[in-house]
């Protein structure tokens, strides 16, 4: 097999695993209609930066080695699934409280200030997902060849970064529509509360399997 068909079937195994429902995804719903275009932008951008870190670490070997470090591993899973576990019980507390209150988008001011709190959120949210670690590590070995050259690998993993980004950016602008913001904006305690759930129930999974490993 050729780089070009390497290079693209990469780009579609990625592409389908983007669209496939999960911390990430669940991240940018929750807060792209919102908090509005530009916080999911940012969002979208740190989401896309760890995959493409990911990524690197994989096509370097790293990865590989981290999982073949239990100790290593142990305390990625945990901080992944405390991280996780943090974000979920954050969008419950945030039902809570807003259950009775309308939810209204944040003024352009507020949005500016919290663009890197946006970008961090998205960067450590897929960061410390252990799970996309495993699957990088698993997708690179058996995508790319050792033999591959050093060019050829940088275009998959400048691949990997613009679909990543291009997917999360799509799907933010999408959600920040005028008709269908309005819509996610009257079922955002219902989606703080199905995103609470989501990330509570993942991060205490992994958690538990740090625990009974």
């Amino acid at each position: 097999m050729n780089e070009a068909h390497i290079l693209l079937t990469l780009a579609a195994v990625h592409f389908v695993a983007l669209m496939s429902p999960g911390p990430d995804f669940a991240l940018v719903v929750q807060n792209a209609a919102r908090f509005g275009r530009q916080t999911g932008f940012y969002i979208a951008l740190g989401l896309s930066l760890s995959i493409l870190l990911h990524a690197v670490l994989s096509i370097t070997g790293v990865s590989y080695l981290i999982q073949q470090h239990p100790l290593i591993f142990m305390l990625l899973q945990t901080a992944g699934g405390t991280y996780l576990l943090y974000l979920g019980v954050g969008a419950l507390r945030a039902t809570c409280l807003n259950w009775q209150q309308s939810a209204t988008p944040l003024t352009a001011g507020v949005l500016l200030t919290n663009k890197r709190q946006a970008f961090t959120k998205g960067f450590l949210t897929n960061l410390l997902n252990p799970k996309a670690l495993v699957f990088f590590a698993s997708l690179m070995s058996s995508l790319i060849p050792i033999s591959m050259s050093w060019s050829g690998k940088g275009v998959a993993l400048m691949v990997i970064w613009s679909l990543s980004l291009f997917w999360f950016a799509s799907l933010a602008w999408l959600l920040t529509r005028p008709n269908l913001q309005r819509k996610m904006l009257n079922a955002g305690r219902y989606i703080d509360l199905l995103c609470g759930v989501f990330f509570s129930l993942l991060g205490g999974f992994i958690l538990w399997q740090v625990l009974a490993g």
